[in-house]
């Protein structure tokens, strides 16, 4: 890990050291160690510009940690203290910054200890540019969320059409039936889907987090949000839109909608690091408008074009903010269209900000009407 935007952090701002206590579903930790577990506080310590970096294991986890953090690992056993934020202002003096979420037991610590504390948002800022071994973790979970789409469309496509609802092997094909095809997908895969695999139907698919069980019918919207996480802690981000038995009216209209309101984002993000982050927002919201449905509204294009990807889901940057884009950024790019009268479209893809251009780590195929497909293509 490296820590040198830390170091520059604790020069401007004159002070000694930085600290971070949370558990495995603090996203910053796990960035900022590679500690996977456990469901209790543990805390992070950064000792002066240049300094050490020194992770308080809990106690009985003091071999995972350390095989998974690079820095020095103090064990439980090594300290009198017994909380994770006691044990933090043990090794710290001076001014410390911390996040805006330390822990109120922490803060109390080390103030008590005599430190001034800071609040800071280096992390935030730090994981917003990803490194490219990074982009590497990424790009893998993508693939994988791509295995779980292709084999969820494969389904849909294998489907019988000659009534309602759709039939696959002999039974009733439900949106839960489905999810379960894509999620065991993606595990032979190695990923975890973590709850995330959002599939709606018809009028579903304007609940942008439907996890409910309904028959899918023929004629109808089916949108597949596909989200899974990687050993790592690295997320990918995969969404498309199919109807099977297709006989045009709105669902089609809206699909061309969205193919080029998504090829009016990646227009905008050819220009590469620099690119204000709302300017691709905005050329995505005028495409949608152009072909007759509201930019942001109900029915219409009701989110932003996309957000930040990597130990969390959704990150920095908004897609809406004003924030200049920096090579490293990685991105979904997810323009859609929702009625909760007709259905739901959305398109979305995972990109990352180069210095020039961009590049698309998604590589699945776009098609209204589902296909049969071997692997993720």
């Amino acid at each position: 890990m490296d820590y040198g935007a830390l170091d520059a952090e604790l020069r401007d701002r004159n002070a000694d050291g930085v600290v971070h206590v949370g558990d495995r579903f603090d996203d910053d930790l796990r960035y900022l160690t590679g500690f996977s577990g456990p469901d209790r506080e543990y805390a992070f310590v950064y000792d002066g510009e240049g300094g050490e970096a020194i992770l308080c294991a809990p106690q009985l986890f003091e071999e995972q940690a350390q095989r998974e953090f690079s820095g020095t690992v103090v064990s439980a056993a090594e300290q009198e203290a017994t909380t994770a934020g006691e044990r933090a202002a043990d090794l710290v003096s001076g001014t410390v910054l911390v996040p805006q979420s330390i822990p109120h037991d922490t803060a109390l610590w080390l103030e008590r200890a005599g430190c001034d504390l800071e609040s800071t948002a280096v992390v935030e800022r730090m994981r917003s540019r990803k490194t490219e071994a990074e982009i590497e973790r990424i790009r893998t979970v993508q693939e994988a969320a791509q295995t779980g789409m292709a084999r969820a469309e494969t389904v849909l496509a294998s489907t019988e059409v000659e009534g309602d609802p759709l039939i696959w092997e002999e039974r009733v094909l439900t949106t839960e039936r489905l999810r379960r095809e894509a999620n065991a997908a993606m595990a032979l895969e190695g990923v975890n889907p973590v709850g995330n695999t959002v599939i709606g139907a018809g009028e579903r698919c304007a609940d942008l987090h439907f996890t409910g069980d309904i028959p899918i019918k023929r004629g109808e919207t089916v949108l597949l949000d596909l989200s899974p996480r990687g050993p790592e802690g690295y997320y990918g981000d995969l969404s498309r839109t199919f109807v099977v038995d297709l006989e045009g009216g709105w669902e089609r209209r809206a699909y061309v909608a969205v193919e080029r309101a998504q090829e009016a984002a990646f227009d905008a993000l050819s220009e590469g690091a620099g690119t204000l982050a709302s300017t691709v927002h905005e050329e995505t919201a005028a495409e949608i408008s152009a072909y007759g449905f509201r930019p942001d509204g109900t029915p219409g294009f009701t989110h932003g074009t996309g957000h930040g990807v990597g130990m969390s889901l959704h990150e920095a940057p908004s897609l809406r903010s004003d924030t200049e884009l920096e090579a490293g950024m990685v991105l979904t790019v997810e323009p859609g269209v929702y009625d909760p009268q007709e259905g739901g479209v959305r398109i979305e893809d995972l990109v990352v900000v180069r210095e020039e251009g961009f590049e698309n780590l998604t590589e699945y195929p776009r098609s209204l009407v589902p296909e049969v497909r071997s692997s993720g293509q």
